[in-house]
């Protein structure tokens, strides 16, 4: 089945977008307050308070408009540096005055939003475009700009292309970090094919190889041509080439993305803890040892599979490389923090570098049944080997975990 995901967009720049939306609001109640108060300075009362209703109206009917990049149009950002350039332009017709004292304009601070909805928008070139309009408009108004009239100009010119120049550094980290955690999401669905690979196709290819060559005669050319193909298909394994999961393209607009499998619906073990002690259990017999505490050891049921495959595939390792004569014992430790089982045996040991030769090789048991499963679950995967004195695979598993499946598609 085509494995969908579901994407959730957390954009970093989404709080700007909202602080935005309570700029407008305060600094619109702002000017209109300020022009209450100031009321007997104008000369025509009348055009400053028709304007302010005006700002007031599309103040609160474009809220919507500055909720998301998405809402807030090309159009509308013209139409919004409008409304401001068209209230610095009146402020002298209302008040005659304002061209000899420095007194603020009639939408006062507010101008500052919309040029600021053009710096969030689409960076620090639209915030010089929009700036360098309102800046004209402040000298055209004074008449004769006094030197406090450029300070104030240069300072909301310099401060919006700064804001309009971190916006566009942090999406250029959000498509940095989206395009990590698609290629962990793939990395981790090749590691976990790979694992169902080695403890199902691979270990029988090598049975047959091992069995057909003991047999002899026919028997033994099907073996040859088993070991071939286990050759090519741990080659195709090691060299990265199993297709990865299909990762969104919303991560190329410059989301976060955490991916989450939805291609089965919802099962009845999520959330439910199993008994270790009931999946180790069935290992034991006349060359396996088992030993494991009087209560049940309990783990998420994720978790406590991956766990039980991770011991099988180091008992097949010891049927593998020490022997069917090789005794094997599992120890089972419920401690307060994590499970610990340890999977020992008595055959003649790993030669120092042999591990590292075999993942080179392409052999991944160890790399990927074992020490894969536990660090998908958060924990650790030790080898302990002296040649001539068997090995020692210890498995730790924090209690306190959330279950990775080691599926593209989950990233956390």
């Amino acid at each position: 089945m085509a494995k969908r995901v579901r994407v959730v967009r957390m954009s970093v720049e989404q709080p700007l977008w909202r602080a935005l939306t309570g700029y407008r609001v305060l600094t619109m109640v702002y000017a209109v307050v300020l022009a209450v108060f100031g009321r007997e300075k104008f000369e025509r009362p009348w055009v400053a308070f028709a304007y302010l209703a005006f700002l007031f109206v599309w103040t609160l009917a474009t809220l919507p408009k500055v909720r998301s990049a998405a809402s807030c149009t090309k159009r509308f950002l013209g139409a919004d540096l409008v409304v401001a350039l068209t209230g610095i332009m009146l402020t002298p017709l209302a008040d005659i005055h304002s061209q000899t004292f420095d007194g603020p304009t009639l939408p006062s601070i507010w101008t500052a939003g919309a040029v600021l909805a053009f710096a969030i928008k689409g960076g620090w070139r639209w915030a010089a475009f929009a700036s360098t309009f309102v800046a004209a408009a402040n000298i055209i108004q004074r008449g004769d700009p006094s030197r406090d009239t450029y300070h104030n100009v240069l300072l909301v010119w310099v401060a919006s292309i700064a804001i309009g120049y971190v916006v566009e550094v942090a999406r250029a980290s959000e498509r940095t970090l989206a395009r990590a955690l698609e290629i962990e999401a793939a990395t981790r669905e090749r590691e976990r094919l790979a694992r169902d690979i080695h403890d199902s196709v691979l270990q029988v290819l090598a049975m047959v190889q091992r069995r057909g060559t003991a047999i002899g005669g026919e028997a033994a050319e099907l073996g040859r041509m088993a070991g071939e193909q286990e050759v090519a298909l741990r080659t195709l394994v090691s060299s990265g080439l199993v297709p990865p999961t299909r990762v969104s393209e919303d991560a190329a607009e410059g989301a976060v993305v955490r991916t989450v499998d939805v291609d089965e619906e919802p099962s009845a073990e999520d959330g439910v803890t199993c008994d270790l002690r009931a999946l180790l259990a069935p290992h034991a017999g006349s060359r396996t040892s088992f030993a494991e505490p009087g209560a049940p050891v309990l783990l998420p049921a994720a978790a406590a599979r991956e766990l039980a495959a991770a011991v099988s595939a180091a008992l097949d390792n010891v049927r593998v490389h020490a022997g069917d004569r090789a005794q094997a014992w599992i120890l089972v430790e419920d401690e307060p923090g994590e499970v610990i089982v340890t999977v020992r045996d008595d055959g003649p040991g790993i030669p120092e570098g042999r591990l590292a030769q075999a993942e080179g090789e392409g052999r991944m048991g160890v790399a990927l049944s074992i020490r894969g499963r536990l660090r998908d679950l958060g924990g650790t995967a030790e080898v302990i080997s002296v040649p001539g004195q068997g090995t020692e695979v210890e498995l730790k598993v924090p209690k306190a975990l959330k279950v990775s499946r080691g599926k593209a598609g989950t990233a956390r």
